[in-house]
């Protein structure tokens, strides 16, 4: 073989082991930052006229009486703060202290969210996540009904979504804890779209294997697994770099609006080629030789 991958599977697992452990380290000690949209409170996009300090401005929303905020810059002069659920007297009261200490400001955006509202959306959102993968792991086991053991592929496939997502999740938690970043709405449709992009990369790996199976030659599963992989290699990395130029941009010139869109695809994307071709096939290839081993030691 001339590119031995799957016999650096377990290098594979450790690889993907300490991200996620690193990940699940810093969802115990930061967890995760819930946006406006999962849990109530206001949010409230501001802008200046003259240069504002971010530490400034935590300063003087402090003495405000709004100590436990949190503040992300989102452009020049630019903030988006996090706030207890304000009333209209209190947002009014709030704009008129930070006009006095800092000039002239624009009130881009302002929402507010109840606890019912938030609670309802991330119950949705679970439920969204969890039919998205119950769905894969059918379709997958459909698909590949005439291969032996189908239902591997659909778990393998299932295993390294979970993965994916463990990734990106872990990511967000450091960026929640070093930068201030919140989980929304615009995250969870980033974690689907990742879902979506890392099943087609798998189902075009374990399409070749299928097809390489089928032709009958004399090798063993280890080796069509391998020639599967060395065959849809380049195919699946020139998808992922073209896919990855086009999120770099929308992460670059669309803004803040999308910010975690786009940051989840980017993280998404990479995690996905990496399962689809060093996590995914080579559970095939362990789940294979774990059932060859207990039938021959019968």
């Amino acid at each position: 073989m001339m590119f031995d991958i799957v016999g650096k599977r377990f290098w594979f697992f450790l690889i993907s082991g300490v991200v996620i452990l690193i990940g699940v380290t810093s969802l115990a000690t930061f967890g995760l930052k819930a946006g406006i949209e999962f849990s109530s409170g206001s949010m409230m996009t501001v802008g200046f006229e003259q240069e504002v300090d971010q530490g400034g401005l935590r300063k003087e929303l402090a003495g405000l009486g709004y100590a436990n905020v949190i503040i992300q810059s989102v452009g020049e002069d630019e903030f988006l703060i996090r706030l207890p659920e304000l009333s209209g007297e209190a947002k009014t009261e709030l704009e008129a202290g930070l006009t006095a200490r800092f000039g002239a400001l624009e009130v881009r955006e302002f929402d507010i969210v109840s606890p019912m509202v938030a609670a309802e959306t991330a119950q949705n959102a679970a439920i969204a996540v969890a039919i998205a993968a119950i769905g894969i792991l059918l379709y997958i086991t459909w698909a590949f009904h005439r291969m032996p053991n189908p239902f591997h592929y659909g778990t393998c496939a299932i295993v390294a979504l979970v993965h994916d997502t463990l990734v990106a999740v872990g990511a967000f938690s450091i960026l929640g804890g070093l930068l201030d970043w919140e989980i929304n709405l615009m995250f969870v449709t980033g974690i689907l779209a990742v879902i979506g992009y890392s099943v087609n990369n798998t189902v075009v790996v374990f399409d070749r294997i299928r097809e390489n199976l089928l032709k009958g030659e004399r090798v063993g599963f280890e080796v069509v697994v391998n020639n599967s992989l060395v065959e849809t290699l380049s195919r699946s990395l020139n998808t992922s770099l073209t896919t990855l130029f086009m999120v770099l941009a929308l992460l670059l010139f669309v803004g803040a609006s999308i910010q975690n869109f786009a940051v989840v695809l980017l993280i998404g994307i990479i995690a996905g080629t990496y399962s689809s071709l060093c996590i995914a096939p080579q559970l095939l290839v362990v789940w294979k030789k774990g059932r060859r081993g207990k039938a021959e030691g019968r």
